[in-house]
């Protein structure tokens, strides 16, 4: 192995057991896909989306997914999504805003290089809209979103090695804190 894979593979970046060398979690809005791909060319790693996979698994949107089979189902694909993402894929990985409500999914996460991307209700309304096709915050979407939070927040920060504050940041800025967080000793 030669280049950033190789210089990664003796930092504190990834986890001793294999798997991501960085997954990123957070709600949505929190820029999780755009700073991953920053993050990936920059360690010379792949990317996946969790989100993604779960589409390509089901040949269906995830809103399609829910209206269609329930979210017990998605939830079903997701778990089984993250766990065999977190199995094969060496590089950054980002995961759905839910994926930290599954206890077993909490578990498989402990010990990896997580980094929370915390949004606010604001920048998260300016990023995405919260108009976007996004099954859980379709009826009163900012009402919602702050009601997830409460829920989420304990959890992501349960499974974060770090936490990166998005706030006034682009996204070149949140994948430097996103790296300073994983590697103190860059600076």
């Amino acid at each position: 192995m030669t280049g950033p894979a190789a210089e990664r593979a003796g930092s504190p970046i990834g986890s001793p057991a294999g798997g991501p060398a960085v997954v990123l979690v957070g709600p949505p809005g929190a820029g999780k896909t755009t700073v991953g791909r920053l993050l990936a060319e920059r360690l010379g790693v792949g990317y996946r989306d969790t989100d993604a996979d779960i589409e390509a698994t089901a040949g269906k949107p995830i809103p399609d997914i829910f209206v269609e089979d329930g979210e017990p189902h998605f939830r079903d694909l997701e778990r089984a999504a993250v766990a065999a993402a977190l199995e094969t894929h060496d590089g950054v990985l980002s995961l759905g805003g839910g994926a930290v409500m599954d206890e077993a999914t909490r578990a498989l996460l402990r010990g990896r290089a997580v980094v929370f991307l915390d949004v606010s209700l604001h920048d998260a309304v300016r990023r995405v809209g919260l108009d976007a096709p996004r099954p859980l915050l379709a009826i009163n979407p900012r009402q919602r979103w702050r009601e997830l939070m409460e829920q989420r927040r304990p959890l992501y920060t349960e499974v974060a090695r770090a936490v990166v504050a998005t706030a006034d940041r682009g996204p070149q800025d949140v994948a430097d804190a996103v790296l300073d967080a994983l590697e103190p000793h860059r600076n």
